[in-house]
């Protein structure tokens, strides 16, 4: 079967949210991205993300979205929640797998809390209920950068917490020199992003959650701590949880069979 590749976009409102689609399978998988979102969206990029999810194309087909394109000041992760079920429905899709990264788990909890019924299963991956500490910090740190446009600090402390000692001794020589590259012509987006990450808190609201949900996670994460895996799996009942030794928030990029573990809960 061949597979089927969009670079797509849904308006909303006055602007519009970016997707990128692949695969043909009858099996429904939402992506939601983290933080990075805000400095790079989907846009025409539906063939490169592809790539962790071909061995499975001809049995799902996949939706990663970005946050819509204009988002107003005070913008929350609940109202990227409802933004992100609005155009989920204004493209067909009545129930999905859906998979959230870091802050896009924040917007997955909030979906299927807030919009249980478009949330068929629940993968939440290196992600928290709130801004602990821990993440308070990093992000906070984060936003100082943007602000004083220091791209290359803001480049090299993100990776600094996200990636094993492991990966960081092989590659901590490149990530300068992929800041050069990588300068958005404008931080506001990933400001607003990062801002409600801030603002975050739904640990009273995750007994509300009702749909099968696996917790992904490491166990050295420098950006949402260490203790958020399992305060998502005590409050949410119907949940699983595995966590990689020795990984962090890098845990989707450095563990050979993160996605295999999601493909096959997903299957259910």
């Amino acid at each position: 079967m061949s597979k089927k590749y969009i670079n797509g976009s849904v308006k909303i409102g006055d602007t519009e949210m970016y997707y990128a689609s692949f695969g043909r399978g009858k099996k429904k998988l939402v992506v939601l991205p983290g933080l990075s979102d805000g400095l790079a969206t989907v846009k025409g990029k539906a063939w490169i993300l592809s790539s962790p999810y071909k061995k499975v194309l001809d049995y799902f087909t996949v939706y990663m979205f970005s946050r819509k394109n204009v988002m107003p000041e005070g913008y929350s992760i609940e109202d990227m929640a409802d933004d992100q079920t609005m155009v989920i429905k204004e493209l067909g899709i009545d129930s999905a797998c859906v998979l959230g990264v870091s802050q896009g788990g924040m917007i997955a909890q909030c979906m299927a809390i807030r919009h249980p019924e478009v949330v068929e299963r629940l993968v939440l991956a290196v992600t928290a209920p709130y801004a602990n500490d821990v993440a308070t910090d990093a992000v906070s740190s984060w936003i100082e950068m943007a602000s004083r446009g220091d791209h290359k600090a803001l480049m090299v402390d993100t990776a600094e917490k996200m990636y094993s000692d492991r990966y960081l001794q092989k590659n901590r020589k490149y990530f300068p020199l992929v800041a050069k590259f990588t300068k958005p012509s404008s931080y506001d987006r990933f400001m607003k992003n990062a801002n409600a990450i801030l603002k975050f808190d739904v640990r009273d609201k995750l007994s509300e959650i009702s749909c099968p949900t696996f917790i992904i996670a490491g166990s050295d994460d420098k950006t949402v701590g260490n203790d958020a895996p399992g305060e998502l799996k005590a409050g949410i009942k119907n949940s699983e949880l595995y966590v990689y030794d020795g990984l962090g928030h890098g845990t989707f990029e450095e563990a050979k069979d993160f996605y295999d573990r999601i493909f096959d809960f997903c299957r259910v």
